[in-house]
Protein backbone atom coordinates (compact mmCIF):
# COMPACT_ATOMS: atom_id res chain seq x y z
CA UNK A 1 0.00 0.00 0.00
CA UNK A 2 1.44 3.44 -0.90
CA UNK A 3 2.45 5.54 2.10
CA UNK A 4 -0.04 8.28 1.20
CA UNK A 5 -2.94 5.80 1.08
CA UNK A 6 -1.90 4.31 4.40
CA UNK A 7 -1.83 7.75 6.02
CA UNK A 8 -5.30 8.61 4.70
CA UNK A 9 -6.76 5.34 5.94
CA UNK A 10 -5.03 5.69 9.28
CA UNK A 11 -6.32 9.26 9.66
CA UNK A 12 -9.88 8.16 8.88
CA UNK A 13 -9.72 5.31 11.37
CA UNK A 14 -7.36 6.81 13.94
CA UNK A 15 -9.97 6.81 16.64
CA UNK A 16 -12.56 4.49 15.15
CA UNK A 17 -12.86 2.89 18.53
CA UNK A 18 -9.79 4.06 20.38
CA UNK A 19 -11.24 6.88 22.42
CA UNK A 20 -14.75 5.90 21.56
CA UNK A 21 -15.41 3.62 24.45
CA UNK A 22 -13.30 3.73 27.57
CA UNK A 23 -13.26 1.86 30.86
CA UNK A 24 -15.07 3.26 33.87
CA UNK A 25 -12.90 3.68 36.96
CA UNK A 26 -14.30 3.73 40.50
CA UNK A 27 -15.49 7.16 41.56
CA UNK A 28 -13.45 7.11 44.76
CA UNK A 29 -10.21 7.72 42.91
CA UNK A 30 -11.27 11.18 41.82
CA UNK A 31 -13.40 12.38 44.68
CA UNK A 32 -12.46 15.05 47.19
CA UNK A 33 -14.75 15.00 50.21
CA UNK A 34 -17.23 17.88 50.30
CA UNK A 35 -16.04 19.50 47.08
CA UNK A 36 -17.84 17.62 44.30
CA UNK A 37 -21.26 18.44 42.84
CA UNK A 38 -23.86 15.71 42.31
CA UNK A 39 -23.46 14.41 38.77
CA UNK A 40 -26.97 13.06 38.24
CA UNK A 41 -27.48 14.53 34.77
CA UNK A 42 -25.92 16.94 32.30
CA UNK A 43 -26.99 20.55 32.87
CA UNK A 44 -27.69 21.01 29.16
CA UNK A 45 -27.01 18.81 26.16
CA UNK A 46 -27.48 18.90 22.41
CA UNK A 47 -27.94 15.73 20.37
CA UNK A 48 -27.89 15.94 16.59
CA UNK A 49 -27.11 13.69 13.61
CA UNK A 50 -23.46 13.52 12.61
CA UNK A 51 -22.62 15.15 9.30
CA UNK A 52 -21.99 12.88 6.29
CA UNK A 53 -18.35 13.96 6.06
CA UNK A 54 -17.46 13.40 9.73
CA UNK A 55 -14.55 10.98 10.14
CA UNK A 56 -13.22 9.28 13.25
CA UNK A 57 -15.07 8.67 16.47
CA UNK A 58 -14.41 9.64 20.06
CA UNK A 59 -15.95 10.31 23.44
CA UNK A 60 -14.18 12.46 26.02
CA UNK A 61 -14.18 15.50 28.25
CA UNK A 62 -13.00 18.46 26.15
CA UNK A 63 -12.61 20.64 29.25
CA UNK A 64 -13.50 20.54 32.95
CA UNK A 65 -17.24 20.72 32.23
CA UNK A 66 -17.65 20.03 28.49
CA UNK A 67 -18.43 16.45 27.42
CA UNK A 68 -18.42 15.49 23.73
CA UNK A 69 -19.21 12.29 21.84
CA UNK A 70 -18.63 12.44 18.10
CA UNK A 71 -19.88 10.21 15.30
CA UNK A 72 -21.29 7.43 17.48
CA UNK A 73 -24.04 5.00 16.62
CA UNK A 74 -26.56 4.53 19.41
CA UNK A 75 -25.36 0.97 20.01
CA UNK A 76 -21.80 2.13 20.73
CA UNK A 77 -23.15 4.88 23.00
CA UNK A 78 -25.05 2.25 24.96
CA UNK A 79 -21.95 0.05 25.08
CA UNK A 80 -19.94 2.91 26.56
CA UNK A 81 -22.63 3.92 29.03
CA UNK A 82 -23.13 0.38 30.35
CA UNK A 83 -19.52 -0.88 30.02
CA UNK A 84 -20.35 -3.68 27.58
CA UNK A 85 -19.25 -5.01 24.23
CA UNK A 86 -21.60 -3.80 21.47
CA UNK A 87 -22.17 -7.49 20.67
CA UNK A 88 -23.79 -7.89 24.10
CA UNK A 89 -26.54 -5.41 23.14
CA UNK A 90 -29.40 -6.74 21.02
CA UNK A 91 -32.68 -5.46 19.65
CA UNK A 92 -33.67 -2.11 18.25
CA UNK A 93 -34.44 -0.92 14.70
CA UNK A 94 -31.71 -0.80 12.00
CA UNK A 95 -30.99 2.91 12.61
CA UNK A 96 -29.53 2.01 16.03
CA UNK A 97 -26.43 0.97 14.04
CA UNK A 98 -26.66 3.08 10.89
CA UNK A 99 -27.45 6.56 12.27
CA UNK A 100 -24.52 8.37 13.87
CA UNK A 101 -24.82 11.16 16.43
CA UNK A 102 -23.02 14.14 17.91
CA UNK A 103 -23.48 14.90 21.60
CA UNK A 104 -22.23 18.06 23.27
CA UNK A 105 -23.10 18.51 26.93
CA UNK A 106 -22.26 20.70 29.91
CA UNK A 107 -21.62 19.02 33.25
CA UNK A 108 -22.67 20.58 36.58
CA UNK A 109 -20.29 22.86 38.46
CA UNK A 110 -16.65 23.52 37.74
CA UNK A 111 -15.25 20.16 38.91
CA UNK A 112 -14.36 17.73 36.15
CA UNK A 113 -16.48 14.56 36.52
CA UNK A 114 -14.63 11.27 36.58
CA UNK A 115 -15.46 8.50 34.13
CA UNK A 116 -18.00 6.78 36.37
CA UNK A 117 -19.90 10.06 36.69
CA UNK A 118 -19.69 10.79 32.95
CA UNK A 119 -21.20 7.42 32.08
CA UNK A 120 -23.95 7.83 34.68
CA UNK A 121 -24.95 11.13 33.05
CA UNK A 122 -24.76 9.54 29.60
CA UNK A 123 -27.16 6.79 30.69
CA UNK A 124 -29.60 9.44 31.87
CA UNK A 125 -29.29 11.34 28.58
CA UNK A 126 -29.94 8.20 26.51
CA UNK A 127 -33.04 7.48 28.57
CA UNK A 128 -34.40 11.02 28.19
CA UNK A 129 -33.46 11.93 24.61
CA UNK A 130 -33.77 8.55 22.91
CA UNK A 131 -36.60 7.30 25.15
CA UNK A 132 -34.36 4.28 25.62
CA UNK A 133 -35.74 1.38 27.66
CA UNK A 134 -33.56 -1.69 28.24
CA UNK A 135 -33.66 -4.91 30.16
CA UNK A 136 -30.92 -7.34 31.12
CA UNK A 137 -31.01 -10.94 29.96
CA UNK A 138 -28.39 -13.69 30.18
CA UNK A 139 -27.26 -14.71 26.69
CA UNK A 140 -24.73 -17.20 25.34
CA UNK A 141 -22.30 -15.45 23.02
CA UNK A 142 -18.88 -16.00 21.47
CA UNK A 143 -16.41 -14.47 23.93
CA UNK A 144 -12.73 -14.20 24.69
CA UNK A 145 -11.60 -15.37 28.10
CA UNK A 146 -8.58 -13.58 29.59
CA UNK A 147 -6.48 -15.92 31.71
CA UNK A 148 -2.92 -16.19 33.01
CA UNK A 149 -0.65 -17.88 30.46
CA UNK A 150 1.67 -20.78 31.20
CA UNK A 151 4.70 -19.39 33.01
CA UNK A 152 2.69 -16.84 34.97
CA UNK A 153 1.94 -13.13 34.58
CA UNK A 154 4.62 -10.62 33.54
CA UNK A 155 2.93 -7.67 35.21
CA UNK A 156 4.50 -5.12 37.54
CA UNK A 157 2.56 -3.71 40.45
CA UNK A 158 1.61 -0.08 39.87
CA UNK A 159 3.78 2.78 41.04
CA UNK A 160 1.16 5.34 39.99
CA UNK A 161 -0.34 7.57 42.69
CA UNK A 162 -4.14 7.57 42.13
CA UNK A 163 -4.39 10.96 43.88
CA UNK A 164 -1.71 12.67 41.78
CA UNK A 165 -4.33 14.52 39.70
CA UNK A 166 -7.95 15.51 40.47
CA UNK A 167 -9.20 13.10 37.78
CA UNK A 168 -7.12 10.19 39.02
CA UNK A 169 -4.99 8.00 36.70
CA UNK A 170 -5.55 8.38 32.94
CA UNK A 171 -8.10 6.05 31.32
CA UNK A 172 -6.97 3.14 29.18
CA UNK A 173 -6.76 4.51 25.64
CA UNK A 174 -5.38 2.82 22.53
CA UNK A 175 -2.95 4.98 20.57
CA UNK A 176 -2.41 4.35 16.85
CA UNK A 177 0.56 5.43 14.76
CA UNK A 178 2.21 4.37 11.52
CA UNK A 179 4.32 1.93 13.59
CA UNK A 180 1.37 0.09 15.10
CA UNK A 181 -0.82 0.28 18.20
CA UNK A 182 -0.04 0.87 21.85
CA UNK A 183 -2.01 0.67 25.08
CA UNK A 184 -0.31 2.59 27.90
CA UNK A 185 -1.90 1.49 31.18
CA UNK A 186 -1.40 3.04 34.60
CA UNK A 187 -3.09 1.90 37.84
CA UNK A 188 -5.10 -0.60 35.79
CA UNK A 189 -6.93 -3.74 36.88
CA UNK A 190 -7.39 -6.85 34.79
CA UNK A 191 -11.12 -6.10 34.72
CA UNK A 192 -10.38 -2.72 33.15
CA UNK A 193 -8.07 -4.35 30.59
CA UNK A 194 -10.80 -6.84 29.64
CA UNK A 195 -13.30 -3.96 29.43
CA UNK A 196 -11.26 -1.83 27.02
CA UNK A 197 -10.40 -4.87 24.87
CA UNK A 198 -14.05 -5.83 24.39
CA UNK A 199 -15.19 -2.33 23.54
CA UNK A 200 -12.35 -1.23 21.30
CA UNK A 201 -10.24 -3.62 19.20
CA UNK A 202 -12.10 -6.91 19.70
CA UNK A 203 -15.50 -7.86 18.31
CA UNK A 204 -16.82 -9.92 21.23
CA UNK A 205 -17.10 -9.71 25.03
CA UNK A 206 -13.92 -10.32 27.03
CA UNK A 207 -14.24 -12.06 30.41
CA UNK A 208 -11.57 -11.57 33.06
CA UNK A 209 -10.68 -14.98 34.49
CA UNK A 210 -7.12 -14.12 35.55
CA UNK A 211 -7.98 -14.03 39.27
CA UNK A 212 -5.46 -11.20 39.58
CA UNK A 213 -6.76 -8.57 41.99
CA UNK A 214 -3.92 -6.02 41.87
CA UNK A 215 -3.37 -2.81 39.92
CA UNK A 216 -0.62 -2.65 37.35
CA UNK A 217 1.37 -0.35 35.05
CA UNK A 218 2.23 -1.67 31.59
CA UNK A 219 2.66 -0.70 27.95
CA UNK A 220 1.14 -3.14 25.48
CA UNK A 221 2.47 -2.75 21.93
CA UNK A 222 1.22 -4.66 18.89
CA UNK A 223 0.58 -4.50 15.15
CA UNK A 224 -3.06 -4.25 13.99
CA UNK A 225 -4.24 -7.03 11.68
CA UNK A 226 -7.53 -8.53 10.50
CA UNK A 227 -8.39 -9.77 14.02
CA UNK A 228 -8.77 -6.27 15.51
CA UNK A 229 -10.89 -3.20 14.69
CA UNK A 230 -12.77 -5.28 12.09
CA UNK A 231 -9.65 -5.29 9.94
CA UNK A 232 -10.12 -1.59 9.14
CA UNK A 233 -6.62 -0.58 10.22
CA UNK A 234 -3.85 -1.96 7.99
CA UNK A 235 -0.83 -3.72 9.42
CA UNK A 236 2.30 -1.51 9.32
CA UNK A 237 4.51 -2.17 6.32
CA UNK A 238 7.60 -2.27 8.50
CA UNK A 239 8.30 -3.24 12.09
CA UNK A 240 8.29 -6.46 14.03
CA UNK A 241 5.52 -5.93 16.56
CA UNK A 242 3.42 -9.04 17.25
CA UNK A 243 -0.33 -9.34 16.86
CA UNK A 244 -2.54 -8.31 19.79
CA UNK A 245 -3.02 -11.92 20.88
CA UNK A 246 0.70 -12.67 20.77
CA UNK A 247 1.60 -9.40 22.48
CA UNK A 248 -0.75 -10.07 25.39
CA UNK A 249 1.00 -13.38 25.99
CA UNK A 250 4.58 -12.24 25.33
CA UNK A 251 4.44 -8.89 27.11
CA UNK A 252 1.86 -9.44 29.86
CA UNK A 253 2.00 -13.18 30.47
CA UNK A 254 -1.73 -13.46 29.80
CA UNK A 255 -3.80 -15.35 27.25
CA UNK A 256 -6.95 -14.68 25.24
CA UNK A 257 -8.93 -17.81 24.41
CA UNK A 258 -11.93 -17.87 22.07
CA UNK A 259 -14.92 -19.78 23.44
CA UNK A 260 -18.61 -19.35 24.26
CA UNK A 261 -20.12 -18.25 27.54
CA UNK A 262 -23.29 -16.83 29.05
CA UNK A 263 -22.94 -13.08 29.61
CA UNK A 264 -25.14 -10.44 31.24
CA UNK A 265 -26.43 -8.85 28.03
CA UNK A 266 -28.78 -5.93 27.37
CA UNK A 267 -31.89 -5.95 25.17
CA UNK A 268 -33.38 -2.77 23.69
CA UNK A 269 -37.10 -2.75 24.42
CA UNK A 270 -38.06 0.66 23.04
CA UNK A 271 -36.16 3.55 21.49
CA UNK A 272 -36.93 6.69 19.45
CA UNK A 273 -34.84 9.04 17.41
CA UNK A 274 -34.33 12.22 19.44
CA UNK A 275 -36.31 15.32 18.53
CA UNK A 276 -34.55 18.45 17.27
CA UNK A 277 -32.70 20.36 19.98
Amino acid sequence: MPASSFRRLLHAAIVVTILAIFPVRPAAHAQVSGSRPRFNAFEVATVKPAGPDVRGRFMRMQSANRFEARNHALRTLIAAAYDLSPKAISGGPPWVDTDHWEILAKTPGDVRPNLTEQMSMLRQLLSERFRLVLHRAPKELPVYVLTVAKGGPKLKATTTDPNATPEGPPPLVFVLSSDGARLPARYATMGELASVLQRSPLDRPVLDRTHLSGRYDFDLEFAPDETVWDGQIPRPESGDRPSLFAAIQQQLGLRLEATKSVVDALVIDTVQRPSDN
